[in-house]
């Protein structure tokens, strides 16, 4: 088992050490026998360095493959100058192998860990069933790099700060917090059960009524909910609580932190993204009436248009019937759009039909020229075509030219429904629409935060109101008199950061009166005695003298994710899972055997 040491490592070789005899350890990650010689790139965790193997030294290399784990020694020598690598930093020189020991040999690869490109089509599936090969790519140790170097910059700011970090318990107590908990059965009580917590959402208020102040942890969080590319069973989050501070100072905290930490790292890892700026700042309404969601993607214009007041009264009949129902006739403009086909429109129209549209009506807005024998031209001399053109006046279509902000080429595009259908439908459309022109710059990550969010939201399916954030957030206390009368109009004393439309951090002012958090739980559809049950422990705790305090949590995954502009979550997470939230390297979930069941007093039902 014994094996020789390295001296140096691969990745800082340079001209400066031709002639010395270096050790070196790592594994083989190209093997290229040209007959008269064979080269081998040994890779480790600070690079590549060549190697040169004669032949009339080795005769025989075939115990060195490729992923074979090598022990080598020999004399660094300077490369021919038409030989050198530019794009390895150690591409001047080479090694001139005197011996080498084979550490770990290799079975045949089920993918060509050296080949990034041919690494593309390699079935996701396949590659975490072998994550520890999959790893070994120099791509995916920098993306884990990049995590560790987050992780340590965040941790000195906030000590920077006076945060102390403090660990809360992994099982605890089942309570509603927006989605499914994983369970964990109790072996000495059978049908009681431990829960992985959501959040340490509880644990960091109990913190602040314990008088920590200043809180935060890198926290593991679990939930039981429908998978997708930026969504796993189990991530990690940057959780903090601060004591006596009102919305403004956790934004300002938040905000200082994220510019110093991205803007360090883009530098340190030679990021290609712009610096990143100050946020914007939305209110929730705001968001949702220009870009159709609370996550806008503020790397491109197009606000969204609303022309429901000038077409209720249109001759085109799905737009007034919609009016007359209560619903809003919205728009996006698709910038060069006037050229698409009937087909390719058709296409869009079908796009829009399976976010719930019952359809999508367009105009294509062209020149007085180009007009034909449109109905209307508008004092800027713009005209329109479409199969909906002879269903309004001049003062409706002068309405829409306006509001849409319309140019010529431009293609404009209607939903005519309820205003959250409408939303859902939009937002997407106006993102799809921003990807197919190219509008997205991929070197900007725009922050914003959106703020005054609804404190309720109603379920048509349970017939109740829910939290829109979580049961904890304080309600703005100037829309306490609303709160029994007309509870939708109660607005949150929370906060979310996006960036390039995704949620990255989601904070609140929490409740710390225990009167409060009861009307809260009432609202909500929690009697007493479930209230007792689930959440007297909080309860309780706010009865000795609760300090005013909130916090935010933004997930440390989606950082990765957004500095390396990857579209998956799983790029980032070291032993991800895959779909329905299994783990194909470890075959989990699995079967417990019968003695297991046994003692957690458990029985399979069929």
């Amino acid at each position: 088992m014994s094996f020789v040491k390295r001296d140096r490592d691969n990745g800082t070789l340079r001209m400066a050490d031709v002639g010395r005899e270096v050790t070196l350890n790592g594994w083989a990650h190209k093997v290229r026998d040209l007959g008269g010689l064979c080269f081998v790139d040994l890779r480790d965790r600070t690079g590549l360095i060549q190697l040169v193997f004669n032949p009339s030294v080795f005769p025989n290399l075939e115990d060195v493959r490729a992923e074979t784990c090598l022990s080598v020694t020999g004399f660094v020598r300077a490369r021919a100058p038409e030989a050198a690598n530019p794009k390895l930093p150690t591409g001047e020189v080479e090694v001139e192998v005197r011996s080498y020991s084979v550490l770990g040999p290799s079975k045949p690869l089920p993918f060509p860990v050296s080949d990034e490109e041919q690494m593309r089509s390699v079935n996701e599936e396949l590659r975490i069933k072998y994550r520890y090969l999959d790893l070994r790519r120099p791509s995916m140790y920098r993306k884990l790099a990049l995590r560790a170097a987050a992780l340590r910059k965040i941790r000195d700011f906030l000590a920077g700060e006076g945060f102390v970090e403090v660990e809360t318990p992994i099982i605890t107590k089942s309570t509603p917090e927006g989605a499914r908990d994983y369970l964990v059965p109790y072996r000495l009580e059978p049908g009681h059960f431990y829960a992985l917590p959501q959040s340490p959402q509880q644990y960091k208020q109990l913190l602040m009524v314990g008088g920590i102040e200043r809180y935060y942890q890198i926290a593991k969080c679990f939930r039981d909910e429908s998978q997708r590319a930026d969504r796993q069973p189990e991530f990690t989050q940057l959780d903090l609580e601060m004591s006596f501070v009102e919305q403004e100072d956790i934004l300002r905290l938040m905000e200082t932190l994220t510019l110093k930490v991205v803007n360090e790292l883009i530098e340190e890892f030679g990021l290609d993204l712009a610096p990143v700026q100050p946020f914007a700042r939305l209110t929730y309404d705001e968001s949702v009436d220009l870009y159709g969601c609370d996550k806008p993607d503020l790397r491109f214009g197009l606000p969204l248009f609303d022309v429901t007041d000038a077409v209720g009264e249109s001759g085109f009949g799905v737009f007034r019937a919609t009016v007359e129902a209560g619903g809003r006739v919205r728009g996006i403009r698709y910038p060069g759009g006037a050229n698409l086909s009937r087909k390719e429109i058709g296409q869009l129209e079908e796009f829009c039909k399976e976010f719930g549209a019952k359809g999508m009506a367009s105009l294509a807005v062209v020149t007085a020229d180009e007009a034909g024998e449109s109905p209307y031209v508008s004092p800027r001399g713009l005209a329109v075509r479409g199969s909906i053109a002879k269903f309004f006046g001049p003062d409706e279509l002068e309405a829409i030219l306006a509001r849409s902000a319309a140019e010529p080429g431009d293609l404009l595009c209607f939903v005519a429904d309820a205003y959250m259908v409408g939303n859902n439908v939009l937002a997407r459309l106006r993102n799809e629409v921003g990807r197919r022109c190219g509008l997205r710059d991929p070197r900007a990550l725009k922050f914003a935060w959106v703020l005054d969010f609804p404190l309720f939201e109603w379920s048509p399916e349970s017939r109740s109101w829910t939290p829109s954030h979580h049961p904890f957030t304080a309600p703005k206390t100037a829309d306490m008199v609303f709160f029994e009368s007309d509870p939708g109009r109660v607005r949150a004393d929370c906060y979310d950061v996006v960036c390039n439309g995704m949620e990255w951090a989601s904070g609140s002012i929490r409740i710390h009166r225990p009167d409060v958090q009861a009307r809260i739980f009432t609202m909500l559809g929690i009697d007493e005695a479930t209230q007792k049950d689930r959440f007297g422990h909080m309860l309780e705790a706010f009865q000795y003298g609760a300090p005013p305090h909130g916090g935010i949590a933004p997930g440390i995954d989606r950082l990765v994710m957004l500095l390396l502009g990857e579209d998956n979550i799983r790029e980032v997470i070291a032993f991800p899972k895959v779909a329905q939230g299994y783990d194909p390297m470890m075959d989990a979930p699995s079967v417990i055997d019968p003695q297991q069941w046994a003692e957690l007093g458990l029985r399979l039902s069929r």
